[in-house]
């Protein structure tokens, strides 16, 4: 079985495989999984950059993978086999390669099978070890893949890593495993914890860029924020409710950005990210992707504008985003919490398929409403609130085409990188959503912003009432044209009953 095509197995379970807080990945008595001829464990995948400098600081330049407090366990049976006096009676190692060099790991004899631990027809071709992994030195560096080395002594039942630390030089995607090729070994666990840091601090190097996008984003929606809550103060007795709601969704944008600068900031000093705070974050975000879809729903369905209340729809909008809400903080809580390795685990998978189902079910519902909206704004004539709905209809098409366009490159990109070698880039897979959504936000805030005119994209009882006033402005407008007035007086008086292509054109023109 080639080696390349179980990292990417064991890549996919190593969340589930070891507990683990912010950067500082956790064992907890994790058994040794048999895989063709070897026992492996996962330890960890994540980016690191290349050290720079050998301070002593958080931010200190240094980049390495440090082993604290690991003990390995062997069976009570694999140890009797064992003769107090003799040393080196079970091998553990400590594997750790850069995923341009997984091919490194492991051989072939004669073509077959690839094994990871080196058999007696290997030996012989390739000149390893038997009973040792096959490692193959990189092209670009003969001391990679790094192995240690940790033998059992005589028939003691554990054995220890002395606190040791491997420095990283170059930058790369970088995957540990613990191996051991004695079939004696079979049933052992482990348990300590490794630490893993990059030159800036302890954030996984797919999440590091995020940081400085968050201080971005921050600014971005403190902008879109005092820009709107001047005018929102300025003409407070002319403000909607729809403008409320805007209001209230701009105020969670901008805790939800504070929150994920904060988390990742204490993420990267302190090498932890406890629970509970990156659940208030995760859940924060939920609440406002829940309202803002809710948001541009009801906009769609022209409440308060053509409708004063939802009426029927009511408990079924509300239904929808409590079942939004439920399957977007599911999926963040699997994706944020507790989550440090560079790579999404197979649970991530089954619950994105919920939470991309009822995105889409949500567009269809809000284009389906928008259409009659529009349909019914076009028969009453009002054509302040079509213009507006139109723009409205224009922006979220731009919005939904993008994002089609974005999943299509989102797809490209992780079904060409299963080792997650463009690591270095994956941020903006996640930041673009965050950019979408606050384009959308300034567009809904450019068209429902708070002025002086705000009541006349409110809903009227009488909206017929409003287009006669518009026509008898037209009407006074021609006031000279005494004998156009007069035919459309006999007209409307039942006249004749012989229409006037002049007036007829007119007509045509208007509708």
């Amino acid at each position: 079985m080639d080696f390349a095509y179980l990292i990417s197995i064991f890549l996919l379970l190593s969340t589930a495989l070891t507990t683990i807080n912010a950067s500082i990945h956790i064992y907890q008595n994790q058994l040794f999984n048999e895989i063709g001829n070897a026992y492996l464990l996962p330890g960890g995948s994540e980016g690191l950059a290349a050290s720079r400098s050998s301070d002593n600081s958080v931010s200190d330049g240094r980049s390495f993978i440090r082993f604290e407090n690991i003990t390995f366990w062997r069976t009570q049976a694999a140890a009797d086999e064992q003769s107090d006096k003799e040393h080196g009676t079970g091998l553990i190692q400590a594997v750790i390669f850069e995923a341009a060099d997984r091919n490194n790991i492991g051989g072939s004899a004669y073509g077959g099978q690839r094994s990871i631990c080196c058999t007696p027809d290997l030996a012989k071709l390739e000149g390893c070890k038997q009973g040792e992994v096959i490692r193959i030195p990189s092209s670009t560096d003969s001391k990679w893949p790094m192995v240690l080395n940790i033998y059992f002594g005589g028939n003691d039942l554990s054995t220890s890593i002395e606190n040791a630390k491997v420095p990283i030089m170059k930058t790369g995607m970088y995957n540990l495993f613990f191996i051991a090729c004695d079939p004696k070994l079979k049933g052992t666990t482990m348990s300590g914890k490794t630490v893993w840091k990059n030159p800036d601090g302890y954030l996984p190097g797919r999440m590091a860029p995020l940081k400085k996008f968050y201080v971005y984003m921050m600014i971005a929606y403190l902008l879109l924020s005092a820009i709107w809550f001047s005018q929102y103060v300025r003409f407070w007795k002319d403000i909607l409710l729809l403008q409320h709601c805007i209001t209230s969704v701009i105020g969670l944008g901008l805790f939800e950005m504070i929150l994920w600068y904060f988390d990742y900031s204490n993420f990267n000093s302190t090498g932890m990210r406890p629970v509970v705070i990156t659940t208030w974050v995760v859940t924060v975000g939920a609440i406002r992707k829940t309202l803002s879809r809710l948001l541009i729903l009801s906009v769609s369905m022209g409440y308060g504008v053509v409708r004063p209340t939802l009426g029927g729809l009511t408990s079924k909008v509300l239904l929808l985003g409590a079942t939004y809400f439920l399957a977007s903080e599911l999926l963040d809580i699997t994706e944020y919490v507790g989550t440090i390795n560079d790579i999404s685990g197979r649970a991530r998978l089954f619950l994105v398929l919920p939470d991309a189902f009822l995105d889409a079910f949500l567009i269809l519902w809000i284009f389906t409403s928008l259409s009659k909206t529009l349909e019914q704004l076009q028969v009453k004539r009002i054509s302040a609130k079509l213009d507006l709905y139109r723009k409205f209809s224009n922006a979220l098409v731009v919005a939904v085409i993008a994002s089609v366009a974005w999943i299509t490159f989102e797809v490209y990109f992780k079904a060409t990188d299963p080792f997650n070698e463009r690591w270095q880039s994956a941020w903006i897979i996640t930041a673009f959503w965050d950019i979408l959504s606050f384009a959308l936000l300034c567009v809904i805030c450019y068209l429902w912003a708070p002025s002086q005119s705000s009541q006349r994209y409110a809903y009227s009882e009488d909206v017929k009432d409003e287009f006669d006033d518009e026509e008898a402005q037209s009407l006074t407008r021609g006031q000279s044209d005494g004998d156009v007035n007069l035919v459309k007086q006999e007209r409307n008086n039942g006249n004749a009953g012989v229409s006037d292509p002049e007036d007829d054109s007119e007509e045509d023109k208007r509708e």
